[in-house]
């Protein structure tokens, strides 16, 4: 039996899933938790503070998940490291780290390990805003059709604002980085000592397109003249297509992994986009969304069309032969954990204790039999800022309709009814734009657990929802990508597409939109649209105005 092997680096651990290649069998897997978490308020010194909206990693977190997972998985099913043939991983982006020729990141070094800058800035770091804007406002002069592949927009989370704000506020480190490189990206290099660019990074995350590759020396000049030679000098001009072969495992990285040498390693890939062929997604009219602490909604097309609010798209960008299309919701599981974290009271704890169940299963369960509607309450979904179609990091969360009579479990259930109208205008504006949506694959460990949320999207977007067979689609989706870098030959595949007919697979459960439901929600989203576009689209900038005035009080 012949093995491939899938590392998924997500916002607070990295996971292995060793996979068998012939039946898409998961056969074990491990968890991470980063040392060092999300670092949103203080370096590890626990003295230098961060500013507002500022959210770093450490990438030693990274090498852990590699030297403690993947020796685990083998260990776990007393698998052979010869009988693994591929292995593959897949990232959050963009999540960008500064580094040496060799690859040591700069917070490694002792004069860099109280910057902040020297560590890696993650994907939900949105201190780039003022360069994002900048970059936004010279596209739309200089280069609006590339603009347009990115719904209008460029984000502060992309890899451009964020070299540029490096070089902004800490031009030192930027002379001292040899290279500004993709998390994802980086994770190859250490297991194969060579540097290649993946072209889904790339391209939706850098502006890189496969006919006219980034944007030109111009634009950058005109940018910041200091950034004209940012691709040739911080980059790679070369891009390498999804599906290929990075490289195999070196001496140091069969150390690192306890994976053989010579093992072929398969290009990074974005941890949403990843996970497309593992729900069996390989043609356009499926919808897959991953939810976790965020949402990413991914979409296959026959053509290149201008979506406006959408993160991207991008020619062979999922899946080779079609184009692929990313939206996405910044802000949804880390909604309900702000909320029980901030908005519970202690009585509602000790019940929870006392029965022995969780309190997201308390709230649930006190709001499940709420019939749509019935509290009155309204919530916006944009706790962590707007990703689509508003691509707006300014914009904060609201709760409409609140009275001394409002339960926790009402203000829970209006942020899960959020999420599911801020998913039904992505769909919307697909569809508006010609890009169908006619069913919806949910996977990731909201879609597992939570079956009133599920009806709930179900009822909002009125569209059966199925059920990802693999409760870990991201790790499997890069082992498939593992399974087709070591090829037909060495046991593997030779597209993703064979690998999906073996490997991938859907549950049985499918959730229905319930009639009555749907016409009440029909009404409620109309509602949500409204306060969407008020406070979403210029009319009222309050949300803004709080968010300036609270940097210049922080500052």
């Amino acid at each position: 039996m012949k093995y491939s092997i899938g590392v998924d680096f997500g916002t607070l651990s990295g996971r292995a899933l060793l996979v068998e290649i012939e039946t898409g069998k998961e056969v074990a897997t491990a968890v991470k938790n980063y040392t060092h978490a999300v670092m949103d308020e203080y370096l590890p010194d626990g003295v230098t503070k961060l500013p507002p909206d500022w959210a770093l990693e450490h990438p030693r977190d990274y090498l852990e998940v590699l030297a403690e997972t993947i020796p685990s998985v083998l260990a776990q099913a007393n698998v052979d490291p010869a009988d693994v043939v591929g292995v593959s991983v897949d990232f959050t982006a963009c999540t960008l780290i500064p580094i040496l020729a060799d690859g040591t990141p700069l917070c490694f070094l002792p004069e860099y390990e109280n910057n902040p800058h020297a560590y890696v800035k993650l994907w939900k770091h949105h201190a780039a805003q003022p360069q994002a804007d900048k970059i936004n406002a010279l596209a739309r002069e200089m280069d609006p059709v590339r603009l347009s592949r990115y719904g209008g927009k460029v984000s502060s989370e992309w890899l451009f604002a964020k070299a540029w704000q490096l070089l902004d506020e800490a031009p030192e480190l930027y002379d001292r980085a040899d290279k500004l490189i993709e998390a994802g990206d980086w994770i190859v290099y250490m297991l194969t000592g060579a540097e290649r660019r993946n072209a889904c990074a790339a391209g939706y995350k850098a502006m890189w397109h496969k006919g006219d590759g980034y944007p030109s020396k111009e634009f950058f000049a005109r940018l910041d003249p200091r950034l004209e030679n940012i691709v040739e000098e911080k980059l790679s001009p070369e891009v390498y297509a999804l599906g290929g072969k990075a490289g195999e495992i070196s001496e140091a990285g069969a150390k690192l992994c306890g994976l053989l040498p010579g093992t072929a390693v398969g290009m990074a890939n974005i941890d949403a986009h990843v996970a497309v062929p593992a729900a069996g997604i390989t043609t356009p009219g499926r919808m897959l969304m991953i939810m976790g602490t965020s949402t990413c909604h991914m979409l296959l097309g026959d053509r290149e069309s201008v979506v406006p609010g959408t993160c991207g798209v991008v020619e062979d960008g999922i899946i080779g032969g079609y184009f692929g299309y990313e939206a996405g919701q910044s802000c949804v599981g880390d909604h309900f954990d702000w909320f029980v974290k901030n908005c519970i009271p202690a009585s509602y704890r000790d019940e929870a204790e006392a029965r022995g169940i969780s309190i997201h299963k308390l709230l649930r369960e006190k709001v499940s039999t709420q019939k749509p509607g019935q509290s009155g309450i309204l919530a916006l979904d944009w706790w962590n800022g707007n990703r689509s179609v508003l691509v707006d990091t300014d914009l904060s969360g609201l709760f409409v309709g609140m009275s001394l009579t409002t339960k926790p479990e009402e203000l829970y259930r209006a942020l899960i009814e959020g999420t599911a109208f801020g998913t039904r205008m992505i769909i919307d504006t697909f569809e508006e734009y010609n890009v169908p949506v006619n069913e919806l694959i949910a996977a990731g460990g909201i879609a597992e657990k939570d079956e009133m949320m599920m009806q709930i999207y179900a009822d909002v977007t009125k569209r059966e929802i199925r059920i990802c067979g693999s409760g870990q689609a991201c790790a499997l989706g890069s082992a498939m990508f593992g399974a087709v870098a070591a090829g037909k030959e060495k046991g593997g595949y030779d597209t993703i597409g064979e690998a999906a007919e073996n490997m991938a697979s859907l549950k049985d459960i499918v959730y229905r939109p319930i009639p009555e439901n749907s016409a009440i929600y029909d009404k409620l989203y109309a509602e949500y649209k409204l306060l969407h576009d008020y406070f979403g689209r210029g009319e009222n900038d309050c949300m803004k105005r709080l968010r300036a005035i609270k940097r210049e009080q922080n500052a």
